[in-house]
């Protein structure tokens, strides 16, 4: 039993090292007066990067990085439609060969590069950041939240996100794709009806046909799920600020939870004037890298739920960076996530141990076969997902299904 305790202690203070970025482990000594030297050698050496069909609209980009101890760790750098992201083998170059444990070493010689701008940059080096913290739990036997401070939750609240599910784009398709999302157990779903909304200078007529489309979406979503589901809307940054006042004043009869980026959350002074004028809760910041990205709209209350995205923000723990000056600010964390099951493992770990955390994104109903990608499959219940207190993220690839739908 005392020696059971005195793991558990030395993986727990290996641990509070890792998060301050220590990049070697000196040797521990115990209050028995024995000393322990923890495994300095172990090295990433390969990595395989996995891309999975799933529609025509999406396809899943996972990072599987090897070490020398034969752990392997699971990253995501899905975006969008690509196949392909070439930056991965950049930054795999910053940590072949080295500790996983170095994550801040990685970190500080990968940041100028991630932090330029581009965002299938800021993707691979976020999905190799994954990936190392998967090592590192796995490789110490403790769920990544532990190395994050520890879980604060047993469960977390989830919305289905049913917009690329939804193919027919009229009232009656969103409220169909509405009701099955509820049927499934979920307790708040998004959608975006404004997606394809006209530029802006194109003619008054245009522009109300638009609009007006959307915002019947939105009240037919409403009459087929009832008063009781959340409703999010996310229009994309398609309006202006005159135009992103009048339509959540039409829609407040919608009720709904969230008014997501009607502007872009770089126009922060702009974004500012939109949450003081409506009465809808706003998020935002889906795109956005870094704290310094993030930190205008928290520090001038320019939302009230910031949506940092694990694959595209500068990692996991850029995230707990960016959710420690929201929460100086009184701002809750929503992550963004239409993402595969590898991503969502990961923010599972994330959010596990956020104090602001809000609800978590689920990319709903785009292939049944979705849950069984991964080991042990993905499970809501009730519009909820258990966090996974096995080692890393907990997770393996289903070799099964993966070999079925792999590109």
């Amino acid at each position: 039993m005392l020696a059971s305790q005195f793991n558990r202690r030395r993986l727990l203070t290996n641990s509070a090292r890792f998060i301050l970025g220590c990049s070697t482990l000196a040797p521990l000594t115990s209050n028995f007066g024995q000393t322990f030297q923890p495994d300095h050698e172990v090295t990433v050496t390969d990595m395989e990067v996995i891309v999975v069909n799933v529609t025509q609209r999406t396809k899943w980009i996972f990072v599987l990085l090897t070490a020398s101890n034969g752990v392997t760790g699971l990253g995501e750098a899905s975006l969008g439609r690509r196949s392909k992201l070439n930056e991965l083998d950049t930054f795999f170059r910053l940590v072949e060969g080295q500790s996983p444990f170095d994550i801040n070493q990685y970190r500080t010689r990968g940041w100028p590069r991630a932090s330029a701008g581009n965002r299938a940059v800021a993707t691979a080096f976020s999905a190799i950041e994954h990936a190392l913290w998967d090592i590192v739990g796995k490789t110490l036997s403790v769920p990544v939240y532990q190395l994050f401070g520890g879980k604060l939750r047993d469960s977390l609240p989830v919305y289905a996100n049913i917009n690329r599910a939804t193919s027919n784009r009229t009232p009656e398709g969103f409220a169909e794709k509405a009701r099955q999302a509820v049927a499934d157990g979920f307790k708040a779903i998004k959608a975006a009806p404004f997606d394809g909304f006209p530029s802006l200078t194109a003619s008054p007529n245009e522009i109300s046909e638009a609009r007006q489309l959307g915002v019947d979406c939105v009240f037919a979503i409403r009459e087929a799920i009832g008063d009781d589901i959340a409703i999010k809307i996310d229009a994309h940054s398609f309006f202006d600020v005159e135009l992103s006042i009048s339509v959540a004043e039409q829609l407040l009869p919608a009720n709904l939870s969230w008014f997501e980026e009607p502007i872009a959350p770089t126009q922060t002074t702009d974004t500012k004037r939109i949450h003081d004028s409506i009465s809808q809760t706003m998020a935002g910041g889906e795109f956005l890298f870094g704290v310094e990205g993030f930190a205008p709209l928290c520090e001038q209350k320019a939302v009230d739920i910031i949506m940092p995205d694990i694959k595209h923000c500068g990692g996991l723990l850029e995230a707990i960076r960016i959710a420690a000056v929201a929460d100086a600010n009184g701002i809750k964390v929503s992550p963004h996530n239409p993402s595969g099951p590898v991503s969502t493992a990961a923010s599972v770990a994330l959010c596990a141990a956020l104090p602001n955390f809000d609800i978590l994104e689920y990319q709903w109903g785009e292939q049944p076969w979705r849950s069984n990608l991964v080991i042990p499959s993905e499970n809501f219940v009730n519009g909820t997902i258990e966090i996974n207190d096995s080692p890393g993220f907990g997770i393996v690839l289903n070799e099964q299904v993966l070999a079925e739908h792999r590109s």
